[in-house]
């Protein structure tokens, strides 16, 4: 039989989902380099293969370390075809025999739970069930109940996985790994989706029996899902704990961004215990009052900071008890610090676009600059270039919407459609446009555009080349990306939060093979 986790140790599992029966060993063997524990998704063969893989079942243990979990997953719970009750019933009790002692199944309530179904767990002993519940719809109003009759069940594991639209709606599920605590029973609890991957990566430490984590971002079995190595080498599972200080970036979305990889590192590098999270938030209100701010969370975690990135940084302002004077002037936040009861909040992104931009281009006094965009990264720039005495000039789409930040800056506004940027010496992106994804391939501007201008400021980092980027060389221009900016107010951050310098090589390095991976991905 498979031990009991140890305490506070996490383990994760790897869910193996291939369609012929063929490939089951060689997907095992690539699973075991990295899982504690297997899962084969038996529902992703065909129904032809799934009987020739049942014939070398025998075998499938002998392959792994930590055990194996065996699932029939129908479509209606995220399985990859379409199983009906009366098949998935007839399904376990025929294969019984087939399965060796080592086994976890995985079945779904509603085979288990109510009297007449108790039978499925004694053929196979409560303490090799798992009983299931998956949700795909949205957040669960009446998760309590689901519970409620999965823990009336005598399976030893109850697992509950709903989707997460929103940061808060992983709230319930760390509330179900409370519930089980108190009860003595052990759970995996798992908000699907991107706003839910908080609950995987600390899941283990607030006593979650395991995690899941693909073996690659092509094997993905659900939602949301990390790969096992991110879970371990990037958030660093093993070690933390519910003394484990949390920080983390809040914005939609927040997949792209890599601080990850540097926060994590430098965590790392320094010995301290802590994490750093992206949290996909849409209620940004919501989320600051029930899981950031110490007098109205309704989590209990050692919450120390956070990052804000778009579209965020000015509408977080107004949940803060204090504000430094020159994030005020700016008017967006990108940094939070938790002190005692409080929230303070700093902009770090004004000296981190500054401080690159200097030593690459020289003194700014009279430099005649332009900005494309209205956000929060255009508010810090223009700020710290009028700091520089440089002249600024702003483009937008809608010259409209930019009124109020020309006003309050004193500076005039143009539209960008047609925009020729002859006569600047300096043309910044301080738009979302060319991040990698949907905008990837996008510009704000051709080479056309760009002739005469000295220097091209895109601050955007992923992909570390942009199109803006190419289009910059074709015309002459010197350019300048955005990962140097990224690193310079991280490590600001950093310091903010601990009161120590993060060591911007540590940060450089863990920015570097990070997009370099992404880049390797992306080619395969």
């Amino acid at each position: 039989m498979l031990c009991l986790m140890e305490k506070n140790k996490a383990k994760i599992c790897v869910p193996v989902c291939v369609q012929r029966a063929n490939n089951l060993v060689p997907a095992i063997k690539r699973a075991a380099e990295v899982a504690d524990i297997i899962e084969l998704r038996l529902d992703c063969l065909p129904e032809t293969q799934l009987e020739i893989a049942l014939q070398g079942s025998s075998v499938f243990h002998s392959l792994t370390q930590g055990g194996l979990i065996l699932t029939l997953r129908p479509a209606e719970q995220g399985g990859r075809r379409t199983i009906d009750r009366n098949e998935r019933m007839d399904f376990w009790r025929r294969n019984r025999s087939q399965f060796s002692d080592a086994h976890f199944v995985d079945i779904e309530a509603d085979l288990l739970v109510g009297l007449p179904n108790q039978g499925v767990i004694s053929q196979f002993g409560q303490d090799r069930v798992i009983c299931s519940h998956h949700d795909f719809v949205g957040a669960v109003s009446n998760l309590d109940q689901i519970y409620e009759r999965m823990a009336a069940t005598p399976a030893r594991i109850l697992k509950i996985a709903v989707q997460a639209d929103d940061a808060i709606d992983c709230l319930p599920v760390f509330r179900l790994l409370e519930w089980a605590r108190r009860d003595n029973r052990e759970m995996i609890a798992i908000a699907m989706g991107q706003a839910g991957v908080m609950t995987r990566i600390l899941g283990p430490s607030r006593g979650s029996f395991l995690t899941y984590g693909s073996l690659d971002d092509e094997s993905t079995t659900a939602p949301g899902q990390l790969t096992a190595r991110e879970l371990r080498e990037v958030f660093r599972i093993d070690h933390l704990d519910e003394q484990t200080e949390i920080m983390g970036l809040i914005g939609r979305p927040v997949t792209h961004s890599i601080s990850p990889h540097l926060h994590n590192a430098s965590f790392a590098a320094a010995g301290t215990n802590a994490v750093y999270i992206p949290f996909e938030v849409c209620d940004v209100d919501a989320f600051m009052r029930r899981m950031v701010h110490p007098r109205s969370r309704e989590i209990d975690w050692k919450m120390r900071g956070l990052s804000v990135t778009a579209p965020h940084k000015s509408s977080i302002m107004q949940h803060l008890d204090w504000i430094e004077p020159s994030a005020k002037e700016i008017g967006a936040v990108n940094t939070i610090v938790v002190e005692k009861d409080e929230l303070h909040g700093f902009n770090t992104d004004a000296e981190g676009f500054i401080t690159p931009l200097r030593k690459t281009f020289g003194s700014l006094a009279d430099a005649q600059c332009a900005i494309v965009g209205i956000g929060g990264a255009a508010k810090g720039a223009i700020w710290a270039l009028q700091n520089e005495n440089a002249s600024v000039t702003l483009f937008s789409r809608n010259v409209e919407n930019a009124k109020p930040l020309t006003e309050k800056l004193v500076i005039k506004c143009l539209p960008i459609r047609d925009a020729e940027f002859k006569g600047f010496d300096i043309v910044i992106n301080a738009t979302p446009v060319g991040t990698r994804g949907d905008l990837e391939n996008e510009t704000i501007a051709v080479a056309e555009q760009l002739r005469g201008v000295r220097l091209v400021y895109d601050l955007v980092y992923n992909p570390l080349e942009t199109a803006l980027m190419r289009e910059a060389c074709a015309a002459g221009c010197e350019v300048l990306g955005g990962l140097e900016m990224l690193i310079a107010q991280a490590n600001e951050q950093f310091r903010l939060w601990t009161g120590r310098d993060a060591g911007e090589e540590v940060m450089r390095t863990a920015a570097m093979n990070s997009l370099n991976g992404i880049l390797k991905s992306d080619i395969q």
